[in-house]
């Protein structure tokens, strides 16, 4: 019976140690002789005097001569609600670890009970307003008019779409608000739709492809492959046809692209089933997957080629890799992975107060936290936005994921990645791998081109960049 292979990737490390040494005692001199007469000491000079110790700043106490503003935009009650509630968790913790204050809204933050919570780093006040516009980009555009108009934010963070996030892009430049974009992994948010105020954590459709097709085309050489059609499903078609083309895969078909709101995947499937590809590979976000899945089973995919993804959520696993244990595959996080303080932290306060482990996206929505807070930190709380710009840009701080890197050519965060080995999928933590890699991808600059100059050494376009 064959088994099923699934990929991706990401991050890592840390640790030290204290040594200490012990003096062993002198030994008491013994006296043979009376001692001969010493003459006088010659005269010595005064000692020169010394300069005075040079004494040291403490660091700087950050000041803000008004609170700052944070808008948090993410799917709490639409199709993509389990992201957000990994973003809202992940970015509420991350808060409280880079300020080391807990927010007004207390230890547990529930968008039911409280939409804002505010947290305090020496003299500055961060105020946090959180609003759902359930995936929907017309909602998006009614919460973050209202963060912009009414709250005067000064940094934007979301959200779980990628449609709804280009819409957010928008936005934020017209009124030159700072975005962090998380978790939205569409190529086009640092690419086409790139803009000077557009940053983001999460990683990028291309991060993912890059390590998954290394390990694709060790074992298989020709593929087809289905995604969404919308940015998302687009940008990681793209990327996983030039990053296994490049590592000699072959395609014998044109991507197939299905609506996001499909709930029969039949003649998809069908076109799959007759295309002779040794492995197919699929770019779906959300519950349509489950429909998927069960029309490969149903037309006869799954006993005629093998299946290339990534693995995903803990609460999904079990649905979709049951029949997988074995498999060596690539995630873009998971809490068993990285070894630092920052995880350490995201584990040990995700599972005592909201009483899950740290799932897909937790780590992006801590990152995003404490990439404000750094950034407030190189700007003493200045909120200018030329001023937050130039801060952001090259900006290196330690997060769950270990060291993110926003690379100043077009705002991607490069990250670490991970391969692990799916050992079950029982565990009631969501324990099910075994770490075998981390890896960095370094994607291809996509930004438009008109900016193509900002690009400079990268490879421009693709990964060969020709």
């Amino acid at each position: 019976m064959k088994k099923s292979i699934f990929f991706v990737v990401a991050v890592l490390l840390v640790a030290s140690m204290v040594l200490g040494a012990c003096a062993q005692p002198t030994p008491t001199a013994v006296v043979t002789e009376p001692p001969a007469a010493t003459e006088a000491p010659a005269a010595t000079e005064a000692p020169a005097a010394t300069e005075a110790p040079v004494v040291t700043e403490a660091p700087a106490r950050l000041t803000c001569a008004e609170p700052i503003k944070v808008g948090l935009i993410t799917d709490i009650t639409g199709p993509l609600a389990i992201y957000g509630a990994m973003i809202q968790r992940g970015f509420m913790l991350g808060m409280e670890y880079a300020t080391g204050s807990e927010g007004s809204a207390g230890p547990v933050f529930s968008f039911a009970d409280a939409q804002e919570s505010t947290f305090k780093i020496d003299d500055c006040e961060i105020q946090v307003f959180v609003r759902d516009d359930a995936g929907l980009p017309d909602n998006t555009t009614t919460v973050a008019n209202e963060l912009i108009d009414i709250q005067k934010v000064d940094f934007l963070v979301g959200t779980a779409s990628s449609g709804a996030t280009a819409v957010l892009q928008g936005i934020a430049l017209a009124h030159e608000i700072p975005l962090i974009v998380a978790p939205a992994a569409a190529n086009d948010i640092t690419g086409k739709d790139f803009n000077e105020y557009t940053f983001r954590t999460s990683r990028n459709n291309y991060q993912d492809a890059i390590n998954e097709c290394k390990a694709l085309t060790a074992n298989y050489k020709t593929f087809i492959q289905i995604a969404a059609d919308y940015a998302f499903g687009h940008g990681s078609a793209e990327a996983f046809r030039d990053a296994c083309t490049l590592d000699g895969g072959k395609f014998v078909a044109d991507d197939i692209f299905a609506p996001a709101t499909t709930t029969d995947f039949t003649p998809y499937m069908e076109q799959i089933a007759a295309s002779g590809a040794e492995a197919y590979i699929v770019s779906w976000a959300g519950s349509g997957f489950i429909s998927l899945v069960q029309a490969a089973k149903d037309q006869g995919v799954t006993d005629k080629m093998e299946l290339g993804t990534t693995f995903i959520d803990n609460m999904l696993t079990p649905v979709f890799y049951g029949n997988a244990i074995g498999t060596t595959a690539g995630i873009l996080y998971h809490w068993s992975a990285p070894k630092n303080a920052a995880n350490d932290f995201l584990v040990a306060q995700a599972s005592s107060r909201y009483g899950v482990h740290p799932d897909l996206f937790d780590a992006d929505g801590m990152n995003a936290a404490i990439m404000i807070v750094e950034t407030l930190k190189k700007t003493n709380g200045d909120v200018t936005p030329a001023v937050l710009v130039a801060a952001m840009e090259g900006l290196e701080f330690e997060g769950p994921k270990g060291v993110i890197f926003i690379r100043p050519e077009d705002h991607v965060a490069i990250q670490d990645m991970y391969i692990l080995k799916l050992e079950n999928v029982t565990d009631p933590t969501g324990n099910y791998y075994s770490y075998v890699n981390t890896t960095r991808p370094e994607p291809p600059c996509l930004l438009p081109e008109g900016l193509k100059d900002h690009c400079g050494s990268l490879p421009y376009g693709n990964l060969s960049g020709k």
